[in-house]
């Protein structure tokens, strides 16, 4: 078949997965959760955007369908060009997405006292939770530069995760130096509207509590 046939095939199977995933979600906890709290869910208030991009390219499969054998050979990329236009013009949505549909927050109906999407970064996911205290948040590419206040010296770390601890109302960051992989440093997290503040943990219990669910997540 054409190029523009395994195009439509190969989105298809990516994103179709993408929005079955996130549809049946939706449908199975709707009945538990109230409206309110459901559009407090980013994949709830733009999985219309998926699902528009589906039903285009099963159009445009269509269209394919009628035109005859040999016609399928020539490459009319009309169709296809308005498919790459509106996905690239949503392209952080259909990132989110596709995040959404594997984190641990999808299918949950529990009364949630967590931030949850409220507190979720671009290109991030929660994949531990244990419902009743700590949660563990991983990220794509989420890179800090940090200045040591002993030295002045200046490097620059990978987030490996941000853990939330619902009871103390307190966040955790885990970071490795990226020059540095056995450099790594468990904080106290302080997100702010202008600019982000850290904090030492200086009890061994909690430190020891925020390794150990980090590294079960």
């Amino acid at each position: 078949m054409g190029k523009n046939f395994e195009f439509i095939e190969s989105e298809k199977n990516i994103w179709g997965k993408v929005y079955t995933n996130i549809a049946y979600a939706i449908d199975e906890i709707s009945p538990f959760i109230d409206e309110d709290d459901l559009k407090k869910r980013k994949y709830y208030t733009k999985a219309h955007v998926l699902q528009d991009y589906i039903k285009s390219l099963n159009s445009a499969e269509a269209q394919s369908n009628k035109k005859s054998f040999f016609s399928l050979f020539k490459n009319n990329n009309t169709d296809i060009t308005l498919l790459q236009d509106y996905k690239a013009k949503n392209i952080k949505t259909f990132d989110q997405l596709k995040k959404c549909s594997n984190c641990k927050c999808l299918n949950c109906s529990s009364e949630c006292n967590f931030w949850g999407c409220e507190s979720c970064r671009e290109n991030s996911l929660i994949v531990s939770c244990d419902k009743k205290k700590i949660n563990v948040r991983k990220f794509d590419n989420f890179t800090l530069d940090l200045t040591n206040n002993d030295t002045g010296q200046s490097s620059r770390y990978k987030v490996l995760a941000v853990l939330e601890d619902c009871v103390l109302e307190r966040q955790y960051i885990i970071l490795e130096n990226l020059d540095k992989s056995e450099d790594k440093m468990v904080l106290y997290y302080y997100p702010g509207i202008k600019e982000d503040t850290y904090g030492e943990i200086t009890d061994a219990e909690e430190f020891d509590f925020v390794v150990e669910a980090f590294q079960q997540s």
